[in-house]
């Protein structure tokens, strides 16, 4: 594997293919900023710390052991250093520059160097994703005529870290968790499950992942318990298995939300603009005085004057409006009931022309920004519009997870988004006295601190901790050490709340290590010290799942179907893992809890949970460091 990056990215995305896959990598990098590089590698205990390792310069021609860490140094990735980075030769690249167009260079230069080259490719841009993977997809048909995509076994991806991280960064807020799998716009998440007592049954969820070897709050991610030395976690059990486990605890495999069903219920209450937002508290119970003294004045003319109760209640609008004639020669209590419903006219007049003000208003803000509506409970407080909030925001409501948003910057990319969703929207620095207090923290589920500034998300956390100790925190930080120490220290104060520092680097680059083995693996999730990826695949050609039913294909241990793609195969998506961009009314082609029974044809596309092991046997590759066991 090849990885061509300038930032924090690069690095982590080299070290992801270390531990995780176990690929030998190659990194290439600008010249030395006086920070020193590191690589992973085993420590006593068996876990991975980082260490120091100089740069290796390894002659373009010798190939690294496995576990090790090639280090270039370059200014740009022209054609003379992706061919000394073993590019030709390579099964992977990835370039992960901030600039576009360097990556968009780089990637044309490296498909004619290796037609067979799988791509992934770092964009902001969308749009040019699209064209761009379409075009080099095709370089790669054209430089192997007769050749089919598929049997050359290479395909262009294009990511981008903000919408790898948008996923992860959602489920923090929502779940409490990062550590998460999108398949077909599914957000899927790892989920502890307590022993279950005796007589009881554990939940599974949509499969049950594991059996723990010793509990913990948060087995899917980094601060997971450690291998106990008694009972090592079982992954992908049976249910002889599952039920014979008395006192471990187990990972389940849950979803959040389904983005594709929430999308059109998300738009159709944009749409709709509540009465509360259009006329104030104040104004609504001024309605409600005049509509009762309109009525009591109907009754008491019913009554009064012996009337259909229908005439007496037109007689008494015609004299509220003052259309009526006057009650010069009728008893005294009708003109004691003109006189008051003259009254009640005129106090009815500022308050038709103040509604008829305040929903003009609302109808202005409401093509603007809008303001947090009274009473609003239960929400997710987002901070910062930029590029990472706008795809937090995007998947928030795509989840419909009322949000409030706070950007200080009001030209910021994301409000844009913001006004087109209907979110309200707090313009203001988020350290200002006043501004969190807008935004209804008090009253907030979850606070999503994603500024640039590491120092303004600190400051706010804090200070929204200070308000509601119980609130739980997501906090963008820049490095990963800091954002470890933060963790801790937030822990450590506030137990009773849950708190998460991400990185962006750190949260994208698992994305794009999938992305590198192939498009059918959706992304890999650690238990404990042992990894499990998540992968695509078709039947066809897999004797251990074709003409198999799903019950007679789990191997328990190694694989196990998780999910069926039912859509027929000239409209399946070529990437389950990325997000739904096509029409929105489309509906998801996977469907779970299948029956035992079913029989799996060779036209059928299965999701599967595998080992690294397991994955590797069923699909014949026979490369040693893919056999070896699963530890991490």
């Amino acid at each position: 594997m090849v990885v061509c990056g300038d930032d924090g990215l690069g690095r982590r995305l080299a070290a992801e293919l270390q531990e995780v896959y176990e690929e030998r990598v190659t990194l290439v990098v600008p010249p030395a900023s006086g920070q020193p590089f590191a690589v992973r590698r085993p420590s006593r205990r068996g876990l991975l710390a980082w260490v120091p390792s100089a740069r290796m310069r390894v002659p373009a021609g010798e190939r690294p052991a496995a576990s090790e860490l090639r280090v270039l140094e370059a200014a740009e990735p022209d054609e003379e250093v992706l061919a000394a980075a073993g590019v030709a030769g390579a099964a992977a690249l990835a370039l992960v520059y901030e600039d576009d167009d360097t990556n968009v260079r780089a990637a044309l230069v490296a498909r004619r160097l290796n037609p067979r080259l799988q791509l992934v490719i770092r964009l902001y841009n969308r749009k040019l994703g699209q064209h761009l993977e379409e075009l080099l997809d095709q370089a790669a048909i054209v430089a192997e005529p007769g050749t089919d995509l598929r049997e050359l076994d290479s395909s262009t991806t294009v990511l981008s870290d903000a919408d790898t991280a948008a996923p992860a960064l959602a489920a923090s807020a929502i779940a409490g968790t990062s550590k998460v799998v999108q398949a077909d716009g599914l957000l899927l998440r790892a989920v502890e499950r307590t022993p279950p007592g005796r007589g009881e049954v554990a939940d599974p969820g949509l499969c049950t992942l594991a059996l723990l070897s010793a509990t913990s709050n948060d087995p899917a991610g980094s601060e997971g318990a450690e291998f106990s030395g008694e009972r090592g976690p079982q992954l992908l059990p049976d249910d002889r298995q599952v039920a014979a486990a008395t006192g471990r605890g187990i990972v389940a495999l849950e979803a959040v939300a389904h983005a594709g069903q929430a999308r059109a219920a998300s738009r159709l209450s944009a749409a709709s603009l509540p009465v509360a937002s259009l006329f104030s508290r104040r104004l609504r119970w001024s309605l409600a005085g005049i509509t009762a003294a309109l009525a009591a004045l109907a009754v008491a003319s019913w009554l009064t004057t012996g009337d259909h109760p229908l005439h007496a209640a037109y007689i008494t609008l015609l004299d509220i409006f003052a259309i009526n004639d006057p009650a010069v020669e009728e008893p005294a209590e009708r003109q004691v009931l003109q006189i008051l419903a003259g009254f009640v006219g005129l106090l009815l007049l500022p308050v038709l022309v103040a509604a008829a003000l305040e929903a003009l208003g609302a109808f202005r803000t409401a093509t603007v920004l809008r303001r947090p509506p009274r009473g609003l409970s239960g929400h997710v407080v987002l901070l910062g519009l930029g590029k990472i909030g706008t795809r937090v925001l995007a998947r928030l409501r795509e989840l419909e997870i009322p949000v409030v948003c706070v950007e200080s910057d009001p030209q910021a990319r994301g409000l844009a988004l913001a006004r087109r969703l209907h979110v309200p929207v707090i313009l203001g620095d988020v350290t200002d006295e006043g501004v969190l207090e807008a935004a209804r923290v008090h009253r907030a589920h979850a606070l999503l601190a994603l500024t640039s500034s590491d120092t303004t998300n600190l400051e706010a956390a804090l200070y929204a901790r200070a308000v509601t100790p119980d609130l739980r925190v997501v906090l963008r930080l820049y490095e990963d050490d800091f954002a470890t120490a933060v963790y801790r220290t937030l822990r450590a104060a506030h137990p009773a709340g849950l708190t998460r520092s991400r990185s962006v680097t750190h949260l994208a680059a698992p994305a794009f290590a999938g992305a590198m083995m192939g498009r059918q693996i959706l992304g890999a999730i650690p238990v404990e010290r042992r990894v499990l990826l998540f992968a695509a695949v078709d039947v066809a050609g897999y004797p251990r799942l074709e003409g198999r039913t799903i019950a007679e294909s789990f191997r328990p241990g190694a694989w196990r179907v998780i999910a069926l793609d039912t859509a027929s195969p000239e409209d399946r998506r070529p990437d389950l893992a990325s997000a739904r961009t096509e029409d929105p009314a489309r509906r998801p082609g996977l469907v779970w809890q299948l029956h035992p029974g079913y029989v799996l044809k060779a036209e059928d596309r299965v999701v599967l949970a595998a080992t690294r092991r397991g994955l590797a046997e069923l699909l014949g590759r026979t490369s040693a460091r893919l056999l070896e066991p699963d530890a991490r």
